[in-house]
């Protein structure tokens, strides 16, 4: 017997003038186990006696808490999957859910979070990476170069952040360049990575004296990220620009 059926007899009872105890006994003659409990018969007799009429549940305040089912899931990380960029808000929509529901799904059932792309100096093809030599001689090889770095580009880095699953790679982007404004950057790299960047100030130029103190300010740093190399013989690669081969740093290289 439902619920709603039970409070109709207890209603039925209150207005024959029957006391709780007796309406008790009744509902446990007649429906044994399955009956409502002294607590309950107490709970509906007080409230009739305060006027309700109803034996219906009362409304709830506030919106009804969204049901996550396994197609939403799958349909969220589908679209995911499809456009790494896509806003959580969009996604909302798509779905017709609120987006902190699309909030849970994405970070409780779907373990993913929003990176922004990191920038590298190149992008590499499939065929690059194949080909790449990684015997011990080309590890110690170490390569600087100068790059013009713009000070606008047409996506920012709050554009570019794509939802990827936990463990999973993030994303990379080439570096673009469209402003008039820029400045230059001497950067120093190797196999595993960039290892130093220099930023010249503005005004200035690069003489023999500023490259000769910045191999200082590489060398701190190739101590610091790549250690294995501290003992070993740097195998510097170069430009054969005026300043890389004038006699100041020709002897700080030597050193």
């Amino acid at each position: 017997m439902e619920k709603s059926e039970f409070r109709v007899l207890i209603k039925h009872y209150f207005y024959v003038k029957k006391t709780i105890t007796e309406t008790k006994e009744k509902l446990d003659k007649y429906y044994g186990d399955s009956a409502p409990s002294i607590s309950m018969v107490k709970k509906w007799f007080t409230e009739f006696y305060c006027g309700r009429t109803s034996t219906s549940d009362a409304e709830h305040s506030g919106r009804p808490k969204e049901v996550i089912t396994p197609q939403i899931v799958d349909k969220i990380h589908e679209m995911i999957l499809d456009d790494r960029r896509m806003k959580v808000r969009e996604l909302a929509h798509a779905v017709g859910i609120s987006t902190e529901r699309v909030h849970h799904i994405l970070h409780e059932y779907l373990d993913m979070r929003k990176l922004s792309a990191r920038w590298v100096p190149r992008l590499l093809t499939l065929d690059h990476k194949r080909n790449r030599v990684t015997t011990s001689i080309l590890r110690r090889f170490v390569t600087m170069d100068e790059t013009w770095i713009h000070h606008n580009t047409p996506e920012t880095k709050e554009q570019s952040k794509q939802w990827v699953s936990r463990g999973e790679r993030g994303p990379k982007k080439a570096k673009q360049s469209l402003s008039a404004n820029k400045v230059m950057a001497t950067v120093f790299w190797d196999a595993r990575g960039v290892i130093h960047i220099d930023y010249l100030e503005k005004g200035k130029t690069i003489t023999g004296e500023y490259y000769s103190k910045l191999l200082d300010r590489f060398d701190v740093d190739l101590k610091q990220k790549r250690p294995h190399l501290a003992k070993k013989k740097v195998l510097f690669h170069q430009d054969n620009a005026r300043v890389h081969t004038c006699l100041v740093t020709m002897a700080k290289s030597t050193n």
